[in-house]
């Protein structure tokens, strides 16, 4: 009849396909990213630390990441790797959102921020707004 939704309208407008829409892309990420970190061990080298954890980053964009740094120190290869490891519902890509992978020679030494002194910059968490909804009789 007229008017009425045909009956694939439920299933194609509700259950699974609604919900996986409304999981966001970082928190895929994010998931993903937990699911895969313990399979690295210090000692790997930068290549085994990617095909570990360069999947779980997958469906971001480029200003959604960070990029690599290397430089060399006393005499040392340094390559820091980062890689999505949270968000905030800020809107600002920041480095509390990462966790850093330090290389020396190739060689995983470190994994966070403390081997690095601490992020260089943070997300800020948004007001926690509060409404006194006092009623007057």
């Amino acid at each position: 009849p007229e008017g009425r939704p045909s009956s694939n309208f439920w299933s194609e407008n509700s259950g699974a396909g609604h919900l996986a829409s409304c999981v966001s892309t970082y928190e895929t990420v994010v998931n993903e990213y937990v699911r895969a970190e313990p399979s690295v061990q210090l000692g790997m080298n930068a290549a085994q630390v990617a095909a570990i954890l360069e999947p779980t980053q997958k469906g971001l964009k480029n200003s959604e990441r960070k990029r690599p740094e290397r430089y060399e120190k006393n005499g040392v290869a340094v390559e820091i790797l980062y890689f999505r490891s949270g968000w905030n519902s800020d809107g600002i890509t920041t480095d509390d959102e990462f966790t850093p992978y330090v290389f020396n020679d190739s060689k995983l030494v470190g994994i966070g921020w403390q081997i690095l002194g601490g992020p260089k910059s943070q997300g800020q968490a948004p007001a926690d707004v509060r409404v006194n909804t006092t009623v007057v009789y």
